[in-house]
């Protein structure tokens, strides 16, 4: 039986034997608690016919976690001196392959089709480096990789964002980016003490799980992003400020602003803190006409 990778004891053997220092630019920061990892693959609901993509695979410690409960996982890892690492520490698991790229730069389709081919049931599971959380979270949801959930480890400060609901501090255009193709759930937290080396900052694991449609349906989807976007330029301006400081012609277009935010029924004097998804909707669609060109 293969001692499992995250404990302290072995964990700091493998760093020993490799000779391996972390890169502060890449975020590296390894998780030591076997009982943590067993609970994050739990929220995959992972089967014997899943599939598994996981971004970041440090040492191998999640990896082997997934390999025990589904069919095959697919692993991402950007730092080449791990690679001779992981092809030592999940040489028992021969349906585990690592990708050496950059997850950001990666055609992660074409990766799917080679590893991971006739496997319709995929999740997303991985520690994520603080400094790539968010564009990570959003190449898989604007990239509509084919994907269930994604159980995502992050610092907590923006699992809190993305989780958020209207009217509170941590609600903005991140929790809207990410609610409009997913429902997001904090379903831990997890503290800096089990990690080698420790973070500044404790950590949340989130659960994404993707809609069939989206949450709303808007005309145009890159505009109302915008439109967004600019709804909390500067949070504490109302959003008819926001929008006519922020807007191509907002200022000479005023009345045409007013009259937009009249039709979708949202008084001008709120913030864009206080508006739901669906006011947002209602709005990108009213201006649409008005600004798309902008």
């Amino acid at each position: 039986m293969n001692k499992d990778i995250a404990t302290p004891l072995r964990t700091r053997a493998i760093l020993e034997k490799y000779g391996f220092t972390f890169k502060k630019s890449l975020g590296q920061n390894f998780l030591i608690d076997t009982n943590i990892l067993n609970k994050i693959v739990d929220y995959a609901e992972l089967t014997n016919e899943s599939g598994a993509i996981e971004i970041g695979p440090g040492i191998g410690a999640l990896t082997e976690q997934l390999a025990k409960r589904c069919k095959k996982v697919l692993a991402f890892e950007i730092d080449q001196r791990l690679l001779p690492v992981l092809a030592d520490t999940l040489q028992p698991y021969p349906h585990v392959s690592i990708v050496h790229q950059d997850f950001l730069k990666a055609d992660v389709y074409n990766e799917i089709r080679q590893h991971l081919e006739g496997i319709d049931d995929l999740a997303i599971v991985a520690n994520l480096p603080y400094y790539v959380t968010t564009p990570i979270i959003m190449k898989c949801l604007q990239d509509h990789l084919p994907f269930r959930s994604m159980v995502i480890m992050m610092q907590k400060e923006v699992g809190s964002r993305i989780a958020a609901k209207p009217g509170t501090k941590d609600y903005g255009s991140l929790s809207i980016a990410i609610q409009y193709y997913t429902e997001a759930e904090i379903v831990m937290t997890v503290p800096k003490t089990v990690f080698i080396p420790q973070p500044n900052v404790d950590s949340a694991v989130v659960k994404l799980t993707k809609r069939k449609q989206p949450a709303v349906q808007v005309k145009d989807e890159e505009f109302f992003f915008k439109i967004v976007k600019i709804c909390f330029a500067q949070r504490r301006k109302t959003i008819l400020n926001n929008l006519i400081s922020q807007l191509e012609q907002g200022k000479e277009k005023k009345e045409r602003v007013q009259g937009a935010l009249d039709r979708a029924g949202i008084d001008p004097s709120r913030r864009g803190e206080t508006l739901a998804i669906e006011e947002f909707a209602q709005l990108s669609d009213e201006l649409l006409a008005d600004f798309h060109k902008s």
